[in-house]
């Protein structure tokens, strides 16, 4: 299996540096991975290191607690498309949702869906399945499922767990097949990310990227 055109190119410290960047953006050219994604204010210097490359630009949108109040959300949607952003993964509020207020929930995304689609770019909804129940998952599939998103996405990151199998398939069996699923936080092998693919994802966030298109290739000596 060729991995490197399932996997966006992650890098989201928050001391990343420019020259940090323009590594992220050569090697996602070189080894063919899906996207780069970083950190909003490189979008415009990765949408200029990756001219004339497939690779795409995405960035993060009220990342990494999902709390920012959607308008907040909505501005940050507008910059990224605006600095040359292909791709926008989103945090939900997690607050709103541990609450119950899927009322809240559904305005949230109405909103960023709008200034998304409208530009013809691609929205990817994070729900932080880590922190959630499986009773929650599945609400969240039928919500932004039913919304018209372009992907559900497992987690930042940043929680103490990330993509799960248990996670990806049983997002899978509750969404409609038009929506897709990214997978991200804790993949660092190509055994997981084979195993994450083969449960249903069709893209997956990492940031041991290059070790795991090298472990697949097999020069690394696993």
């Amino acid at each position: 299996m060729n991995i490197a055109p399932y996997i966006d190119h992650t890098m989201l410290k928050p001391v990343m540096t420019l020259e940090d960047a323009r590594n992220l953006c050569a090697e996602a050219t070189q080894y063919g991975f899906a996207a780069v994604c970083l950190p909003p204010p490189l979008v415009r210097n990765a949408k200029a290191f990756l001219d004339g490359s497939s690779v795409k630009t995405a960035t993060v949108i009220g990342f990494p607690f999902g709390y920012s109040a959607a308008k907040a959300k909505v501005f940050e949607v507008q910059q990224a498309i605006e600095d040359g952003a292909d791709e926008l993964d989103m945090v939900i509020n997690l607050v709103a949702l541990k609450n119950k207020a899927w009322s809240y929930l559904e305005g949230e995304v109405k909103h960023i869906i709008e200034a998304v689609h409208k530009n013809d770019r691609i929205l990817k909804v994070i729900i932080e399945s880590g922190v959630l129940t499986d009773a929650e998952i599945i609400e969240c599939c039928k919500l932004y499922g039913g919304m018209g998103v372009d992907f559900l996405k497992t987690s930042t990151g940043y929680a103490e767990k990330g993509a799960t199998l248990e996670a990806v398939q049983l997002m899978r069996s509750h969404l409609p097949s038009s929506i897709k699923i990214k997978a991200s936080g804790g993949i660092r092998t190509a055994q997981f990310a084979r195993q994450l693919i083969g449960a249903g994802a069709d893209r997956l966030g990492c940031s041991a990227s290059v070790a795991i298109v090298k472990e697949e290739q097999g020069t690394e000596g696993y």
